[in-house]
C-alpha cells in the first residue's frame, strides 16, 4: 500500500508542476490567454478521443504493465516538448497525446487498484488516497515555485517527465494481478461494439447503480464549470487582491487535507452510503455558500466546506465504484462513461461561460452551484438505497 501512496503522490505532485509550468511557458511564449484555455480544452478533447476504445485495452490487457507503458509514454513526450517548443502547434500535440495517455491511466489504475485491495480495506485505501492527493495539492505548485526560482519553468517540465519515469520503475514493483483475457488477439471494430453492448446490458441490468454514477458524474462536471470562473468570481464579485484569492486557494488545498486526514482516523465508522450522501450534499452547501459570498471571510467559509467535503464525497464514489462495478468490465464501464462525461464538461463550460459573458459571473456561478444542489439533494435520496444493490454484482462475468 506505501509504495502505490507514494507513487500516486509523485503522479499528483508531478501533474501541479506540469499543469503550472506549461500554463506559464504557453502564456510567456503568446500573451494570450486564449491560447492557455486551449491547454484546457485539450484534456476533454483527448478523452472524446480515447475513450470509446480504450476500455476494450484496459480490461483485456495486463493493467500493471500498461500503467508502466502509459507512464514511460507520457514520460517521454514530456521530455521532448522543450524540443519543439518553437512551434505552438507542435506543442499543442504533444500536449493532447500525453492527456490521451492520462485518459486511459485513469480508469487502468482504478481496476488495478480495485484487484489489489480487498473490499474491506477500500475506504481506507481511498481515504489515504485522498490525503496524498491533497498533499499534491499543496506540495505540487510550491515545488514548482522553487523549481521556477531556480531556473525556469522549462526545469519544471524536465523534471516532471523525469517523474513520470520514476513512476513507471515503481509500478514494475507493485503486485502483478491476474487477467482472463490477457491473450485477447487485437482490436477491430465488432469487438469495439461488442464491448459497448456490454457496457449497455450491464447499464440497463443494474440501473441504479448506474444512475448513482451518472449523477456524480454531472456534480464533478458542474464543479469544474464553476471553477473555471472561480478566480474572475473572486476577484471582480468578492474584490479579492491577488494574495488574498492566494490564501483562498491555500484554505481550499487544507479543507481537502483535513477532510482526508479525519477519514483516515474514522474509516472504520464510515459507509458508502454516508460518504456519498451527505459529501455530495455538503459539497454543494459550500458552493452555494460561496456563490453567495460577498467578501474574503464568507466566501472562505464555503471554500472550506466545499473542500473538505469533497475529500468525504471522492472516498465514497471510489469505493462505490470498486465496490458495485464488476472488475472484468470496470474499464469498458469507466471509459464509455467518462467519454460521455467529456461532453457535459466541455458543454458545461461554455453554457456557464456564455452566461457569465452575456450576463454575470454571479449568475453563471449560481446557476452552476443550484443544479449542483438539485443532483446533490437526488444523490442523497439515493444513496440511502445503496445497501439494496446486490453484492454480487462484483461476481458477474458479463464480458
Amino acid at each position: 500500500m506505501k509504495l502505490l501512496l507514494f507513487n500516486l503522490g509523485l503522479s499528483n505532485i508531478g501533474d501541479w508542476i506540469y499543469l503550472i509550468s506549461l500554463n506559464l511557458i504557453v502564456l510567456d511564449m503568446t500573451g494570450s490567454p486564449f491560447a492557455v484555455a486551449v491547454l484546457y480544452i485539450l484534456k476533454p478533447l483527448a478523452a472524446l478521443l480515447t475513450n470509446l476504445w480504450s476500455g476494450s485495452l484496459i480490461d483485456r490487457l495486463n493493467q500493471r504493465q500498461l500503467l508502466m507503458m502509459l507512464d514511460l509514454f507520457r514520460g517521454a513526450l514530456i521530455i521532448i516538448l522543450p524540443f519543439v517548443s518553437s512551434s505552438l502547434i507542435l506543442m499543442y500535440s504533444l500536449v493532447l497525446f500525453v492527456n490521451m495517455a492520462s485518459a486511459v491511466f485513469k480508469p487502468t489504475s482504478m481496476v488495478y487498484m480495485t484487484k489489489i485491495f480487498p473490499e474491506e480495506g477500500r475506504i481506507r485505501f481511498n481515504a489515504l488516497r485522498s490525503l496524498v492527493d491533497s498533499g499534491g495539492f499543496l506540495i505540487g505548485p510550491g515545488i514548482a515555485g522553487v523549481l521556477f526560482w531556480i531556473g525556469s519553468p522549462w526545469i519544471a517540465i524536465y523534471t516532471n517527465g523525469f517523474t513520470f519515469l520514476l513512476s513507471a520503475f515503481l509500478t514494475m514493483l507493485l503486485p502483478k494481478v491476474s487477467n482472463p483475457e490477457e491473450k485477447w488477439g487485437g482490436f477491430s471494430i465488432e469487438e469495439i461494439r461488442g464491448d459497448w453492448q456490454v457496457v449497455s446490458q450491464f447499464s440497463r441490468k443494474h440501473i441504479l447503480t448506474m444512475v448513482l454514477y451518472s449523477l456524480f458524474s454531472l456534480l464533478i462536471v458542474l464543479t469544474a464549470a464553476v471553477d473555471s470562473l472561480e478566480a474572475a468570481f473572486s476577484k471582480e464579485m468578492l474584490g479579492l487582491t491577488n494574495t488574498e484569492y492566494g490564501f483562498l486557494v491555500s484554505i481550499a488545498g487544507g479543507g481537502i487535507m483535513l477532510g482526508a486526514l479525519i477519514q483516515t482516523w474514522i474509516n472504520r465508522a464510515l459507509t458508502i452510503r454516508g460518504l456519498i450522501g451527505f459529501g455530495s450534499l455538503f459539497l454543494s452547501i459550500g458552493y452555494l455558500i460561496y456563490a453567495s459570498s460577498s467578501g474574503f471571510i464568507s466566501g472562505a467559509v464555503g471554500v472550506f466546506l466545499l473542500s473538505f467535503s469533497l475529500a468525504f464525497a471522492n472516498t465514497g464514489f471510489f469505493t462505490f465504484y470498486q465496490h458495485y462495478i464488476p472488475t472484468d468490465i470496470m474499464g469498458r464501464v469507466g471509459s464509455v462513461y467518462d467519454w460521455l462525461e467529456s461532453f457535459f464538461v466541455i458543454g458545461s463550460v461554455i453554457g456557464l461561460g456564455l452566461i457569465a459573458q452575456f450576463g454575470s459571473i454571479r449568475a453563471a456561478v449560481l446557476v452552476g452551484v443550484i443544479t449542483m444542489l438539485i443532483l446533490s439533494l437526488g444523490l442523497y435520496r439515493l444513496s440511502k438505497k445503496i445497501d439494496t444493490i446486490s453484492d454480487s454484482l462484483q461476481h458477474q462475468e458479463l464480458a
